[in-house]
């Protein structure tokens, strides 16, 4: 069984890695200076914007951590030595149940986390030419399939 624990302030640094070793791993679009531009953002600013959750191996080592915020997904990341695990199936099933989760944008050139999102029930709604900070990396906005019959329902 998978557990799962609340993160604190002094759990950012072990975070960080998990996050780059992700992004070196996944994230093959972004260029060096982007990782450089990113890395302290998320540190110093993205991970206290967020409810922070992570999952652990046995010797204690953070293997994955999910970020969510105003009911979406803002970030999710396994150490990719633990990828194929169940991690990440686990910490979006807790972040649905436990934040009422309906959202999350992914990457469009993150082939593997678009087909992640769509068997975990999301589905691409919209799509954006740049992300978020206006970097030229298209994004796919995805919805959970359930949440977007509801609302079809309800009109």
């Amino acid at each position: 069984m998978i557990e799962i624990f609340k993160v604190s302030k002094s759990d950012y640094p072990e975070l960080i890695k998990v996050w780059e070793d992700s992004v070196r791993a996944t994230h093959h679009f972004l260029k060096e200076d982007d990782i450089a531009y990113f890395k302290p953002l998320i540190l110093n600013t993205y991970f206290d914007a967020v409810h922070l959750s992570c999952t652990k191996a046995e010797n204690g080592k953070i293997t994955g951590f999910i970020g969510c915020a105003d009911k979406g997904i803002e970030m999710l990341f396994l150490a990719p030595e633990y990828r194929g695990q169940g991690i990440g199936k686990v910490l979006v099933e807790f972040a649905i149940a436990e934040f009422d989760i309906e959202k999350v944008d992914v990457n469009e050139d993150n082939e593997q986390a678009l087909g992640f999102y769509t068997k975990m029930g999301f589905k691409v709604v919209e799509r954006s030419e740049k992300d978020g900070l206006g970097k030229p990396y298209p994004i796919l906005h995805m919805k959970l399939k359930n949440k977007i019959d509801n609302e079809n329902n309800q009109s």
